[in-house]
């Protein structure tokens, strides 16, 4: 048996630990230029807000409706979500943390009654940390993010459901175990459910079931998956098999590495000079090149792109991309810098205003461990740096820059990132265009001493 245990709008409750005023009200989480709604409260959502709808485009609703919005802070969500994924683990021999406010529990093994211990858990995390979750048993992922699901809807929305199930829903709030639904009980709550709404049934893939006759939860279940099979693919076979109860996917406790790398970022105000763009891309080639090494990953080659807003209907438009190959791979932050600003050169043109930037690291593999403590290796040399010192030991340039960027990484993260850091990925003194505009940015309260909350006296 699974759990799905999963923190309801992850991003807005973070921001309402620390400040209780914000229940019950709209609230909005901007992205990291104040551009877009990247997360809604359940009140917003009743506003209409779309998720990733462009700020402008709502902005009104500050005035008529009293919507809050904030700027994105991932230091306190990220530091959040560490806090509860420890509370969840400890409910279960086996996790696998899906995202930032997901996480799969395999309850195989476990005593116990599934729906109180899945209420203990929910009390847990919301008395130690502040925040409201919701909690889905499954025999399979996909029937315990479906239970997850209702959990949800059954709490926000009971009128989803038709009169008949109100009793059953409300049982299913918070808190939705399938394993003590009765055959028939199961089958209603999936009639219910549209299959739009199942994990792994994209909007394309909902819309061409429709288009066939399927539109529940239950009809896709009772389909032939041999036929679908043939129109779609093995994943949607897979799907059914495991809303049939047949698992197919096990939880995950050792990840496996990302296959490709990527920072992009919108910029506050449009960005016209080459020299700005590479500080720009320097410093995301920076914050990929420190994730492939805690990895433990080297690159082959970097992509890179650049591009116009489409927003900005009377400025021409301009997209380009570039990839550039290393000579080997490699994981070092000036050889990935170096590469991305030599890819950004040659799809630069003047004259544009470019509105967003990103760098990836592409063609990944595993590090290859270095040589024994005490021994030699043969260094492979790179044609456009500098010869080694005749005198110096015949250690090898790979094993130097690895002790050079671990180097790097501890005095970062002992001191705060960006302490230590290439010079063309430093911010120059002044305004810059670049930087992400975080004007309504709360204070990161749990991981800065100094915007720690404070407590007055009444």
């Amino acid at each position: 048996m699974f759990a799905l245990v999963d923190v309801n709008n992850m991003y807005v409750s973070c921001e309402r630990v620390f400040r209780p005023a914000l229940n019950g009200r709209p609230v909005v989480v901007l992205s990291n230029n104040d551009g877009a709604c990247i997360a809604r409260s359940n009140e917003a959502k009743d506003l209409g807000v779309r998720m990733a709808q462009p700020w402008f485009e709502v902005r009104h609703l500050e005035r008529t409706a009293g919507l809050v919005a904030l700027s994105a802070n991932f230091e306190l969500y990220g530091d959040m979500s560490s806090r509860m994924m420890s509370l969840a683990a400890e409910f279960a021999p086996r996790q696998e943390i899906y995202s930032i406010d997901e996480c799969f529990l395999d309850f195989e093994g476990v005593p116990g009654e599934r729906s109180a211990i899945g209420r203990e858990l929910r009390r847990k995390v919301l008395q130690w940390t502040g925040l409201p979750t919701s909690v889905g048993f499954g025999a399979t992922k996909t029937l315990a993010k479906l239970a997850n699901h209702v959990a949800k809807t059954a709490e926000r929305k009971p009128g989803h459901y038709p009169p008949e199930l109100r009793a059953l829903a409300q049982r299913l709030a918070q808190v939705c175990d399938f394993g003590r639904l009765t055959a028939g009980e199961l089958e209603a709550v999936m009639q219910a459910t549209e299959v739009g709404d199942v994990w792994g049934i994209g909007r394309k893939t909902s819309a061409r079931l429709n288009e066939g006759g399927i539109r529940t939860v239950l009809d896709l279940v009772r389909a032939d998956v041999a036929t679908l099979r043939r129109q779609f693919s093995v994943v949607v076979e897979k799907t059914i098999r495991e809303l049939r109860g047949t698992p197919c996917m096990d939880v995950n406790d050792a990840p496996e590495a990302n296959q490709q790398i990527m920072c992009s970022r919108s910029f506050g105000a449009p960005v016209t000079e080459l020299s700005d763009l590479i500080e720009v891309m320097s410093q995301f080639a920076s914050q990929v090149a420190r994730r492939l090494r805690e990895q433990g990953s080297v690159a082959g080659a970097v992509h890179v792109f650049i591009s116009t807003s489409p927003y900005r209907r009377n400025d021409r438009q301009h997209a380009p991309s570039a990839t550039l190959p290393l000579p080997q791979p490699s994981a070092d932050t000036r050889v990935l810098i170096s590469a991305a600003v030599r890819a950004l050169r040659s799809i630069y043109r003047p004259g544009f205003n470019y509105a967003k930037a990103g760098a990836m690291l592409v063609d990944l593999h595993a590090q290859a461990p270095g040589p024994e403590p005490g021994q030699g290796s043969q260094a492979t040399l790179d044609l456009f740096e500098p010869d080694p010192q005749p005198q110096a030991p015949l250690r090898g340039r790979a094993g130097e820059r690895t002790d050079l960027m671990s180097a790097l990484d501890t005095l970062n993260e002992r001191f705060g990132r960006g302490a230590v850091a290439v010079a063309s990925a430093t911010r120059r003194a002044g305004p810059s265009a670049h930087v992400s505009r975080q004007e309504r940015r709360s204070p990161r309260y749990t991981t800065r001493l100094e915007e720690i909350a404070k407590a007055r006296a009444a």
